[in-house]
């Protein structure tokens, strides 16, 4: 296609009808998705791939056709980096518009997402300055290609065993900044740690065994290998990620821990490292805290109709406590942070101690734990009940003193907002009373307690559907007159051929009604029942409802639930 040529839809072949034409959607799905369109203003490829009726690669393999254009699998195709140069990397990305390759001498083949943006385009043809041509890519991919393209992701499967290690180890924190002049061991571990922050890792360990180190990233909940690196680089990654820590370099047997801040194309990340001494040398755990990952709304939490409703009617209590439960890893904190932007306002004071103070919060005035210096839960709490505070949040109740303390703090005209170790709802009650809270003051002070989990996504790129069998037909709750549809995971290049792409919560809400308040100081499975009399939703009960919406597997649920309680 020309300079001067743009692309040009063939009124008679509408989105809908292409994509209802190659069995991608019903006619149902489009008539639903029409009447939204016209509801909200919104195009209505987003409304069908909002709703997973329809993938992002479904939608561009139809916009081409509609367009008369070439589709391009962008992850597939060879990119030419001299041609890249043409365009800079904020250009590429505000426009989503990838040079792929020269077609001839004067002549530019250009991926872009979204041909209906012709506004866009011609400031695309005005920066090349020559000819081009278009074609479609899926925008998830060509988002990834131009990750690909401008940040030098690494290959990391084999590290070369002939690097010579520097004596001295640079510090140098911005990780787009990869050159061949730093010492071998900072490039190795800035490599590392960008891939793992670009693949969406929430920690990085790095293992050392007798013969090597091995790398694994947590991605998604499930840890998978992300390198291997040499034994004779061992201890010079390892006085890296120290340095980077600000930790003892010369102390090798007993544990640290440290924290920095660093920088991945501008994003502000910060990273929480520990060291364990164990018996090939030691292990060094990153967790990697994207500052912008986590301001999510109550709505944006994921609850069902019903949980939501309990959740926010507990939060909305002037005084009280709310309880968020689940094992490391849960997205409890996720969801109190959720709590703490909805109570947020000029008229309440809101004070929290943390270990560690995870994201920042406008407005809100945030303490951080020091344990060796003697600030403890307790003790921050009973400082910070001296300052006037309206809605406290304790990062999460470890022991007697805290737990009596925070509960004190909710009879006496404060919401409290915490978390706690169990594995359900109803056991809550039990575990405070280990640590020496009276029943009575539970069934006064508690207004409501969240039991929840993570589960993985169905890749919407690659997830397959499937008729269930009777078991699980069984077990979802489907009728035999029904024809319901699941989906399962498959794996493609979008998922790194997992099956699965980010990940949501399942909740489990118990509301304090009479009943169980008569019922604390009995046993947990007497409460337990009597909540999902008053209308609790289970976590198993509550994971076939995604699996029902096709957002999750019924296997994924298992996995992360077991059965069910």
């Amino acid at each position: 296609m020309a300079n001067k040529e743009k692309p040009t839809p063939n009124r008679e072949q509408a989105l809908g009808v292409l994509l209802i034409r190659k069995g991608k959607i019903s006619e149902e799905q489009l008539a639903q998705a029409l009447v939204e369109k016209e509801r909200s203003g919104r195009r209505i490829g987003d409304v069908l791939v909002d709703h997973g009726w329809a993938t992002t690669g479904d939608l561009a393999r139809a916009l081409a056709e509609q367009y008369n254009l070439e589709f391009v699998e962008i992850l597939e195709t060879p990119i030419e980096p001299e041609v890249t140069k043409l365009l800079s990397e904020r250009f590429v990305r505000r426009f989503r518009a990838l040079p792929v390759k020269y077609l001839a001498k004067n002549s530019v083949l250009v991926a872009i997402a979204d041909p209906t943006d012709i506004a866009s385009l011609d400031d695309v043809k005005l920066a090349l300055g020559i000819n081009l041509k278009f074609c479609l890519a899926d925008s998830s991919d060509l988002d990834q290609a131009i990750d690909h393209v401008y940040t030098q992701r690494p290959a990391l499967r084999i590290v070369d065993e002939s690097i010579e290690l520097d004596e001295e180890l640079e510090e140098e924190l911005d990780l787009s900044v990869i050159t061949g002049d730093a010492a071998p061991a900072v490039m190795l571990v800035n490599q590392i740690i960008a891939q793992a922050i670009q693949d969406r890792a929430s920690d990085i360990h790095f293992e050392p065994q007798e013969r090597k180190m091995t790398v694994r990233v947590r991605i998604d909940g499930v840890a998978r290998e992300l390198a291997s690196v040499p034994k004779t680089m061992q201890q010079a990654v390892i006085s890296r990620l120290k340095v980077m820590g600000q930790l003892d370099i010369a102390e090798r047997g007993l544990p640290q821990d440290g924290r920095c801040a660093v920088h991945l194309a501008s994003e502000p990340i910060d990273l929480r490292i520990a060291v364990l001494p164990i018996a090939h040398g030691e292990k060094v755990t990153i967790r990697i805290l994207q500052r912008s990952s986590t301001r999510v709304s109550l709505l944006e939490l994921g609850m069902s109709e019903q949980a939501h409703r309990v959740f926010q009617r507990a939060i909305d209590q002037p005084f009280g406590c709310v309880i968020a439960c689940g094992p490391t890893g849960a997205g409890k904190t996720t969801t109190l942070y959720a709590a703490l932007e909805h109570l947020n306002t000029d008229e309440r004071v809101i004070t929290t101690i943390e270990d560690p103070v995870e994201y920042e919060i406008a407005g809100v005035a945030q303490v951080q734990a020091n344990f060796k210096r003697g600030l403890t839960f307790a003790r921050g709490l009973r400082t910070i009940l001296r300052s006037d505070p309206d809605v406290l949040l304790v990062g999460e109740i470890r022991d007697a003193e805290t737990a009596e303390i925070a509960v004190q703090a909710a009879l006496t005209g404060h919401l409290v907002l915490t978390t706690l170790h169990t594995q359900t709802a109803a056991s809550a009650f039990a575990r405070l009373q280990d640590m020496g809270v009276a029943p009575f003051m539970l069934a006064n002070a508690i207004n409501c307690v969240v039991s929840q989990r993570l589960v993985r996504k169905l890749c919407p790129s690659c997830r397959s559907e499937s008729t269930p069998n009777a078991a699980e037909r069984a077990e979802l709750g489907i009728a035999k007159a029904q024809t319901t549809a699941i989906y399962r995971a498959r794996g493609c290049k979008h998922c790194s051929e997992t099956g699965f792409f980010g990940r949501t919560a399942i909740y489990e809400v118990l509301p304090m009604t009479d009943q169980i308040r008569e019922l604390i100081g009995r046993s947990t499975e007497k409460i337990h029942d009597q909540a999902v009399k008053a209308g609790m939703v289970t976590l198993g009960q509550d994971g076939q409802r995604l699996v029902l919406a096709g957002e999750t597997s019924i296997e994924e649920i298992r996995r992360v639930v077991g059965d069910g309680r």
